[in-house]
């Protein structure tokens, strides 16, 4: 496969280094949020808990370090490139050894590339972290476009449409003949089509989520089960998602100006979709992982359109995988975390839409698994990478 960037003059290094001038119009924003305005409601049970996020906008103002935080993360190489008209984002870590595999992780809604702090290292360089150079890789992760610090689309592109760029990232501007693919949340969705629609370079995918659905109706007493508590359990949990798929921009007036605003929308999905203990959003995710996440949708204006991508979604036909029932076909491992937002179907169901090769009942975890358990999460990827090598 030709690589067509051969002189790597489209490759451009990228640091971040967030102006202070956007830094304090972000502190002053949460300085003078309207406290007095909110109605007190106890709990998590209507939304983001009101004494939870009086506590964290104070730390935001008086303990939380961004540029601490900003070093962490160019500890990493960053890179900028051209994709099919689009500026990708991406840290691209490369491995230790002589043959590191390619690997491509993909992240998702409301996360950002702050979620593969804790992954790409001991991936990249597994000796350092008391493994074998054997499992090295060499590891991408782009921020999706219109996220973070990749550039924004022309309009909403879904899961399918970032597939082609990712692919292209790899092959045509990295110059990998072939690639292994991970991801959860969107990036579950991302590998997915980068299994199906690549297979030529995309050799096999990891996943720690499942967002796709088979054509026909679930099969059998297990299957129907699945089916129609999944559908119970999303009822509280759609709101965001009609919101985001039908009328994004509506949303987004409000919360590019609001960066209070935009920490609650987050931080209500860390808390439901973590596997904390009882409503200890902190038993999951500290503080400081919280808004550094949250401060990389801010100081880059990215929280409208990054929201794009489920408007985009539902505009490629949603989460059917093939209408005539075709599979990902190459070697799938499905990494199932307990507290997954999203439960996952009976085996039987999931065999309908991959070829899976491993399947990995995890004793902990949630929807976030590369911030909640990175060990289990790194040494499944590594398991798995074993039978590809």
């Amino acid at each position: 496969m030709t690589k067509r960037y051969q002189d790597g003059s489209a490759i451009r290094p990228f640091k971040i280094d967030v102006p202070e001038q956007t830094l304090a119009q972000i502190f002053t924003r949460v300085r003078d949020f309207p406290w007095s305005a909110m109605a007190d409601l106890e709990g998590w049970e209507y939304g983001s808990n009101l004494d939870y996020m009086k506590e964290l906008c104070a730390y935001w103002l008086d303990g939380f370090d961004w540029r601490k935080q900003e070093a962490a993360i160019n500890q990493f190489d960053h890179f900028v490139a051209p994709v099919d008209g689009l500026d990708l984002h991406y840290i691209h870590e490369k491995g230790s050894g002589p043959a590191p595999l390619p690997l491509i992780i993909s992240h998702g809604w409301p996360g950002t590339v702050i979620e593969f702090l804790e992954l790409i290292g001991p991936l990249a360089h597994p000796e350092r972290f008391g493994g074998t150079v054997e499992d090295a890789f060499d590891v991408v992760a782009p921020s999706l476009p219109g996220f973070g610090f990749s550039g924004k689309p022309p309009r909403p592109y879904g899961p399918r449409k970032i597939a082609d760029h990712f692919n292209a990232l790899m092959t045509d501007v990295l110059g990998y003949e072939t690639y292994l693919a991970q991801g959860g949340d969107w990036g579950g969705a991302i590998s997915s089509w980068l299994g199906f629609d690549h297979a030529a370079a995309c050799q096999a995918i990891h996943i720690n989520i499942l967002t796709m659905r088979t054509p026909g109706e679930p099969q059998g007493p297990a299957e129907k089960t699945w089916a129609a508590q999944f559908d119970r359990d999303q009822i509280m949990q759609n709101g965001y998602r009609t919101q985001q798929e039908t009328k994004p921009q509506t949303l987004s007036y409000a919360m590019m100006d609001s960066p209070v605003g935009v920490a609650a929308w987050i931080i209500e999905k860390f808390n439901a979709w973590s596997d904390t203990k009882g409503d200890n959003i902190e038993s999951a995710h500290s503080k400081d992982a919280l808004l550094t996440n949250i401060m990389v949708y801010l100081v880059t204006g990215t929280f409208n359109s990054a929201s794009w991508i489920y408007y985009g979604r539902r505009e490629e036909g949603g989460r059917v995988l093939s209408a005539d029932g075709k599979r990902v076909e190459v070697p799938t491992a499905c990494a199932l975390f307990p507290a997954e937002l999203l439960a996952w179907p009976p085996r039987s169901y999931a065999e309908r839409l991959y070829n899976i090769k491993q399947w990995s009942e995890m004793p902990r975890g949630g929807h976030f698994a590369a911030m909640e358990e990175p060990e289990l999460l790194i040494n499944d990827i590594r398991t798995f990478a074993r039978t590809l090598r």
